[in-house]
Protein backbone atom coordinates (compact mmCIF):
# COMPACT_ATOMS: atom_id res chain seq x y z
CA UNK A 1 0.00 0.00 0.00
CA UNK A 2 1.42 3.41 -0.78
CA UNK A 3 0.83 6.69 0.65
CA UNK A 4 -2.01 8.52 -0.75
CA UNK A 5 -1.15 11.97 -3.40
CA UNK A 6 -2.63 14.35 -1.12
CA UNK A 7 -0.15 13.59 2.12
CA UNK A 8 2.57 14.63 0.35
CA UNK A 9 2.22 18.11 1.04
CA UNK A 10 1.95 17.70 4.77
CA UNK A 11 4.14 15.27 5.15
CA UNK A 12 7.00 16.94 3.80
CA UNK A 13 6.37 19.70 5.83
CA UNK A 14 6.28 18.11 9.13
CA UNK A 15 9.24 15.80 8.71
CA UNK A 16 11.27 18.11 10.03
CA UNK A 17 9.33 19.34 12.60
CA UNK A 18 8.47 15.30 14.41
CA UNK A 19 11.21 16.13 17.08
CA UNK A 20 14.95 17.06 17.80
CA UNK A 21 17.92 16.75 15.64
CA UNK A 22 18.22 13.10 14.86
CA UNK A 23 22.28 13.41 16.18
CA UNK A 24 20.96 15.20 19.48
CA UNK A 25 22.16 13.55 22.45
CA UNK A 26 20.58 12.29 25.12
CA UNK A 27 20.21 14.87 28.00
CA UNK A 28 22.82 14.38 30.80
CA UNK A 29 21.97 11.39 33.03
CA UNK A 30 19.24 10.06 30.88
CA UNK A 31 19.24 7.12 28.49
CA UNK A 32 17.21 6.95 25.50
CA UNK A 33 15.32 4.35 26.45
CA UNK A 34 12.51 5.70 26.82
CA UNK A 35 9.80 3.03 28.65
CA UNK A 36 9.84 -0.21 30.05
CA UNK A 37 7.78 -2.87 31.07
CA UNK A 38 9.21 -5.69 33.02
CA UNK A 39 6.95 -8.92 34.34
CA UNK A 40 7.04 -12.21 36.06
CA UNK A 41 6.93 -12.88 39.44
CA UNK A 42 7.94 -10.51 42.61
CA UNK A 43 8.71 -8.21 39.42
CA UNK A 44 11.61 -9.93 38.09
CA UNK A 45 12.22 -9.63 34.30
CA UNK A 46 10.49 -11.90 32.36
CA UNK A 47 11.41 -12.95 29.00
CA UNK A 48 13.73 -11.61 25.93
CA UNK A 49 14.71 -8.25 25.74
CA UNK A 50 12.73 -6.79 22.87
CA UNK A 51 14.14 -3.16 22.06
CA UNK A 52 12.67 -0.86 19.35
CA UNK A 53 14.75 1.21 17.91
CA UNK A 54 13.08 3.68 15.43
CA UNK A 55 11.20 7.14 14.52
CA UNK A 56 8.75 9.12 15.95
CA UNK A 57 5.83 6.10 14.95
CA UNK A 58 7.60 4.34 17.39
CA UNK A 59 7.97 7.05 20.12
CA UNK A 60 4.27 7.75 19.99
CA UNK A 61 4.69 11.38 18.62
CA UNK A 62 1.07 12.86 19.58
CA UNK A 63 -0.48 10.37 21.78
CA UNK A 64 -1.96 11.42 24.80
CA UNK A 65 -0.06 8.43 26.63
CA UNK A 66 3.05 6.28 25.61
CA UNK A 67 0.45 3.13 26.55
CA UNK A 68 -1.55 4.16 22.99
CA UNK A 69 1.71 3.10 20.80
CA UNK A 70 2.50 0.27 19.40
CA UNK A 71 4.99 -0.85 20.86
CA UNK A 72 2.90 -0.59 24.71
CA UNK A 73 0.29 -2.78 22.26
CA UNK A 74 2.84 -5.43 21.49
CA UNK A 75 3.31 -5.92 25.13
CA UNK A 76 -0.52 -6.08 25.45
CA UNK A 77 -0.56 -8.58 22.64
CA UNK A 78 1.93 -10.82 24.14
CA UNK A 79 0.76 -11.08 27.32
CA UNK A 80 -2.79 -11.79 26.34
CA UNK A 81 -1.19 -14.79 24.16
CA UNK A 82 0.55 -15.87 27.18
CA UNK A 83 4.02 -14.82 25.56
CA UNK A 84 7.07 -13.40 27.82
CA UNK A 85 8.49 -10.39 26.77
CA UNK A 86 9.79 -7.21 27.89
CA UNK A 87 9.45 -4.15 25.11
CA UNK A 88 11.30 -1.54 25.67
CA UNK A 89 10.79 1.57 23.36
CA UNK A 90 13.94 3.71 22.13
CA UNK A 91 12.35 5.74 19.54
CA UNK A 92 12.93 8.73 18.91
CA UNK A 93 11.01 11.74 16.90
CA UNK A 94 12.95 12.90 13.85
CA UNK A 95 15.39 10.02 13.77
CA UNK A 96 17.32 9.01 10.03
CA UNK A 97 19.23 5.81 10.01
CA UNK A 98 22.39 7.79 10.33
CA UNK A 99 21.38 8.65 13.67
CA UNK A 100 20.23 6.05 14.81
CA UNK A 101 23.70 4.42 13.76
CA UNK A 102 25.17 6.91 15.59
CA UNK A 103 22.82 5.99 18.49
CA UNK A 104 23.12 2.35 18.33
CA UNK A 105 25.98 2.25 20.66
CA UNK A 106 23.78 3.81 23.48
CA UNK A 107 21.27 1.44 23.10
CA UNK A 108 23.10 -1.58 22.77
CA UNK A 109 25.29 -0.92 25.90
CA UNK A 110 22.06 -0.24 27.91
CA UNK A 111 20.97 -3.75 28.89
CA UNK A 112 20.48 -7.40 26.95
CA UNK A 113 19.21 -7.11 23.73
CA UNK A 114 17.27 -10.32 22.48
CA UNK A 115 15.64 -9.19 19.91
CA UNK A 116 15.69 -5.77 18.09
CA UNK A 117 13.24 -4.30 16.15
CA UNK A 118 14.32 -1.71 14.03
CA UNK A 119 12.08 0.56 12.24
CA UNK A 120 14.24 3.60 10.85
CA UNK A 121 14.32 5.20 7.48
CA UNK A 122 10.21 7.09 7.35
CA UNK A 123 12.60 10.35 7.89
CA UNK A 124 14.98 9.59 5.26
CA UNK A 125 12.35 9.21 2.59
CA UNK A 126 10.63 12.38 3.63
CA UNK A 127 13.90 14.12 3.00
CA UNK A 128 14.98 12.42 -0.36
CA UNK A 129 18.20 11.19 1.55
CA UNK A 130 20.19 8.64 -0.58
CA UNK A 131 18.82 5.31 -0.63
CA UNK A 132 22.10 3.41 -0.77
CA UNK A 133 23.67 5.60 2.35
CA UNK A 134 19.88 4.27 4.08
CA UNK A 135 20.43 0.61 2.98
CA UNK A 136 24.66 0.92 4.81
CA UNK A 137 23.00 2.69 7.86
CA UNK A 138 20.49 0.02 8.33
CA UNK A 139 23.19 -2.40 7.88
CA UNK A 140 25.65 -1.08 10.20
CA UNK A 141 23.06 -0.84 12.88
CA UNK A 142 22.61 -4.59 12.51
CA UNK A 143 26.12 -5.39 11.96
CA UNK A 144 26.71 -3.78 15.56
CA UNK A 145 24.00 -5.59 17.33
CA UNK A 146 25.57 -8.34 16.35
CA UNK A 147 28.57 -8.08 17.23
CA UNK A 148 27.49 -6.49 20.67
CA UNK A 149 24.78 -9.36 21.01
CA UNK A 150 25.52 -12.18 19.05
CA UNK A 151 22.38 -14.58 19.83
CA UNK A 152 20.36 -11.48 19.02
CA UNK A 153 17.27 -11.50 16.99
CA UNK A 154 16.45 -8.84 14.43
CA UNK A 155 13.30 -7.90 13.17
CA UNK A 156 13.75 -5.03 10.30
CA UNK A 157 10.76 -2.78 9.76
CA UNK A 158 9.91 -1.85 6.12
CA UNK A 159 8.69 1.35 5.17
CA UNK A 160 7.11 3.20 2.23
CA UNK A 161 6.89 7.04 1.01
CA UNK A 162 4.88 9.24 -1.33
CA UNK A 163 5.83 9.02 -5.37
CA UNK A 164 6.31 13.00 -5.11
CA UNK A 165 10.20 12.51 -5.48
CA UNK A 166 9.55 9.86 -8.59
CA UNK A 167 8.80 6.46 -9.29
CA UNK A 168 12.79 5.08 -9.33
CA UNK A 169 13.27 6.79 -6.27
CA UNK A 170 10.31 5.08 -4.51
CA UNK A 171 10.87 1.79 -5.93
CA UNK A 172 14.47 2.30 -4.77
CA UNK A 173 13.63 2.91 -1.34
CA UNK A 174 11.12 0.38 -0.78
CA UNK A 175 13.73 -1.80 -1.98
CA UNK A 176 16.47 -1.37 0.72
CA UNK A 177 14.55 -2.51 2.83
CA UNK A 178 13.55 -6.13 0.96
CA UNK A 179 17.61 -6.18 0.10
CA UNK A 180 19.02 -5.48 4.20
CA UNK A 181 16.39 -8.52 4.82
CA UNK A 182 18.11 -10.89 2.48
CA UNK A 183 21.48 -9.61 3.06
CA UNK A 184 21.94 -9.54 6.56
CA UNK A 185 18.92 -12.55 7.24
CA UNK A 186 16.48 -11.22 9.36
CA UNK A 187 13.22 -10.98 9.79
CA UNK A 188 10.91 -8.38 7.81
CA UNK A 189 7.85 -6.48 8.74
CA UNK A 190 6.71 -5.24 4.47
CA UNK A 191 5.15 -1.93 6.03
CA UNK A 192 4.47 -0.85 9.36
CA UNK A 193 1.75 1.92 8.27
CA UNK A 194 0.07 -0.97 6.37
CA UNK A 195 -3.69 -0.04 6.42
CA UNK A 196 -3.23 2.92 8.21
CA UNK A 197 -1.22 5.14 5.50
CA UNK A 198 -3.50 7.36 3.86
CA UNK A 199 -6.25 6.47 6.41
CA UNK A 200 -7.38 9.78 7.85
CA UNK A 201 -9.51 8.67 10.56
CA UNK A 202 -6.06 6.45 11.72
CA UNK A 203 -4.01 9.61 11.61
CA UNK A 204 -3.94 13.01 13.92
CA UNK A 205 -4.37 16.01 11.83
CA UNK A 206 -1.02 16.31 10.61
CA UNK A 207 -1.69 13.48 8.21
CA UNK A 208 1.34 11.76 9.20
CA UNK A 209 1.44 10.45 12.78
CA UNK A 210 -1.10 7.50 13.32
CA UNK A 211 -3.86 7.71 16.54
CA UNK A 212 -3.78 5.35 19.19
CA UNK A 213 -6.24 3.23 16.81
CA UNK A 214 -3.76 3.79 14.03
CA UNK A 215 -0.97 2.47 16.53
CA UNK A 216 -3.17 -0.47 17.52
CA UNK A 217 -3.02 -1.65 14.17
CA UNK A 218 0.54 -1.21 13.53
CA UNK A 219 0.79 -3.68 16.09
CA UNK A 220 -0.94 -5.99 14.85
CA UNK A 221 1.30 -5.74 11.69
CA UNK A 222 4.19 -6.45 13.47
CA UNK A 223 2.65 -9.11 15.71
CA UNK A 224 3.03 -11.68 13.56
CA UNK A 225 6.59 -11.22 12.63
CA UNK A 226 7.12 -11.09 15.85
CA UNK A 227 5.98 -13.57 18.16
CA UNK A 228 6.97 -16.51 16.59
CA UNK A 229 10.79 -15.16 17.17
CA UNK A 230 9.43 -14.22 20.75
CA UNK A 231 8.60 -18.06 21.51
CA UNK A 232 11.92 -19.30 20.18
CA UNK A 233 14.14 -16.97 21.94
CA UNK A 234 14.86 -18.31 25.48
CA UNK A 235 11.97 -18.22 27.97
CA UNK A 236 9.89 -16.80 25.83
CA UNK A 237 7.58 -19.77 25.48
CA UNK A 238 4.19 -19.78 27.07
CA UNK A 239 4.12 -20.91 30.65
Amino acid sequence: MRLRLPLVASLLWAAPACGPPDDAAPPAGQSIVQARRVDGPAGRPSGPRVVFVGTSLTAGFGLDSPEQGYVARLQELADSAGVAARMVNAGVSGETSAGGRRRIGWVLAADTVDVLVLELGANDGLRGLDTGALKENLEAIIDSTRARWPEAEIVLVGMQVPPNLGPRYTEAFGEVFRRVARSRSTALVPFLLEGVGGVAELNQDDGIHPTGEGHRRMARTVWPVLEPILLRSGDGAPP
